[in-house]
Order: structure tokens, then C-alpha cells, then sequence
């Protein structure tokens, strides 16, 4: 089993910035990849952004240039530096792990980003 805490989220003003952290625990030798998903009130839960254990990024359209997740695996967890945020980046921000076979997530963290 692995368990992954967020932290990070809140309110800010468009154009600001914020950064989530996620820490996993655990089983943690087993993750492999890590990222973040987001789910905005009455849709689907997007990938927004995916690091593997040897640093190799992904990321959504939506966020490319603005957003950049890094990886800490000493301290087995990961960050995402979000920059220039935009009203329609307010979602709840969920941190996941892959590893040992299975998927595992974080309890959310809501961003909401203000006009």
C-alpha cells in the first residue's frame, strides 16, 4: 500500500502561482511513475501532468509552459509549480502513484483561481 498526502492548494488571483507538494508513503520502493490528475465541478478528472522515477515529464496541453512537476524520490514525493493559473485551472487536484500493480491517489486539494 501507498499513501499520498497534498498539500499546497487555496485560493489565488489569475495570474498568480501556487505549488502542491505530494508525499507518498508506504510501500514507496515500488512507485513508479507520479503526477497529478484534476477534476473541476461537474467533469471528468483530467490528467494534468505525470513524472516518471527517472524525471521524465508529460503534460497536458492546457498546461504546458505554465505548469512544471519535479520529484524529489529521497523524499518520495512530488511538486507541481503552477504559474500564469487561469479561472479554468480551478479544479480539485489530486496527486497519484503508480506501483507494485496498482494505482494509488491523494485525497485532493481544491485550487480555485479567481477572476
Amino acid at each position: 500500500q501507498v499513501h499520498l498526502v497534498e498539500s499546497g492548494g487555496g485560493l489565488v488571483q489569475a495570474g498568480g502561482s501556487l505549488r502542491l507538494s505530494c508525499a507518498a508513503s508506504g510501500d514507496t520502493i515500488c512507485i513508479s511513475n507520479m503526477g497529478w490528475y484534476r477534476q473541476a465541478p461537474g467533469k471528468e478528472r483530467d490528467l494534468v501532468a505525470t513524472i516518471s522515477n527517472g524525471g521524465s515529464t508529460y503534460y497536458a496541453d492546457s498546461v504546458k509552459g505554465r505548469f512544471t512537476s519535479s520529484r524529489d524520490n529521497a523524499k518520495n514525493s512530488v511538486y507541481l509549480q503552477m504559474n500564469s493559473l487561469k479561472p479554468e485551472d480551478t479544479a480539485v487536484y489530486y496527486c497519484y502513484a503508480e506501483g507494485c500493480g496498482y494505482d494509488f491517489w491523494g485525497q485532493g486539494t481544491q485550487v480555485t483561481v479567481s477572476s
